[in-house]
């Protein structure tokens, strides 16, 4: 109610998705609490609700099938939360990278792209829509080098980090440009690990290559 600003007697018995939620986001949010009603729930879907004084704010829902003492399907438990800061932050900081005077990126969990800047287009080669998630130990580094990069990701990944660790990068031209990674574990507030950040020295062309981002 506080987060809203709706009382009990203003939403009770009124349609969730057709009153409360943004135009754009009605389909989707109606699809999320079908399934619930079939008995497939959701995690983490992201979607829009607007308070009672106009303000749009981000929530990340969570919909749990309800059902009685026999186990029948009665309705839909929905515990959101506001995460409007974060992304705002994590806009922010996406911009910062973006812009940022040094080659940037990153992949997730699974070794996907995910973060690919400017300065890591410039240096190698490839435009954004041609990496991302894709796979850069196995599509962007050598193959001899291939074990010992996923090595060191994992490693920083389990905690143990890696200083002044040399390999190389293949450009979209074919050049082969020898790096050095520092991998850094990456934890959030509440200290689990999620992800890896990274310093980059590019000796092949003697500049410093900063914030190589793991991120998930």
């Amino acid at each position: 109610m506080k987060l809203v600003g709706y009382t009990i007697d203003e939403v009770m018995g009124k349609n969730l998705v057709q009153e409360f939620i943004t135009k754009e986001y009605r389909a989707a949010v109606s699809a999320v609490l079908d399934k619930a009603l079939r008995g497939k729930e959701t995690a983490n879907f992201e979607f829009p609700l607007i308070t009672k004084n106009g303000v749009r704010i981000e929530v990340l829902l969570n919909a749990t099938t309800r059902r009685d003492e026999q186990g029948n399907v009665i309705g839909v438990v929905g515990i959101g939360q506001d995460i409007t800061a974060r992304l705002a932050q994590e806009r922010e900081y996406s911009k910062l990278i973006d812009t940022a005077n040094a080659p940037i990126f990153g992949v997730d969990n699974e070794g996907r792209v995910n973060v690919w800047n400017q300065c890591a287009r410039k240096l190698v080669g490839y435009s954004t829509d041609e990496v991302m998630g894709h796979s850069l130990v196995q599509e962007f580094i050598t193959q001899d080098y291939q074990a010992s990069v996923q090595a060191v990701l994992d490693q920083a990944l389990a905690g143990v980090e890696t200083a002044n660790f040399e390999f190389p990068l293949i450009t979209k031209a074919g050049a082969r440009i020898e790096v050095l990674l520092n991998a850094t574990t990456r934890r959030n507030e509440h200290g689990r690990v999620i992800g890896v950040v990274g310093e980059f020295y590019c000796v092949s062309c003697q500049s410093v290559m900063h914030h190589f981002h793991l991120a998930d």
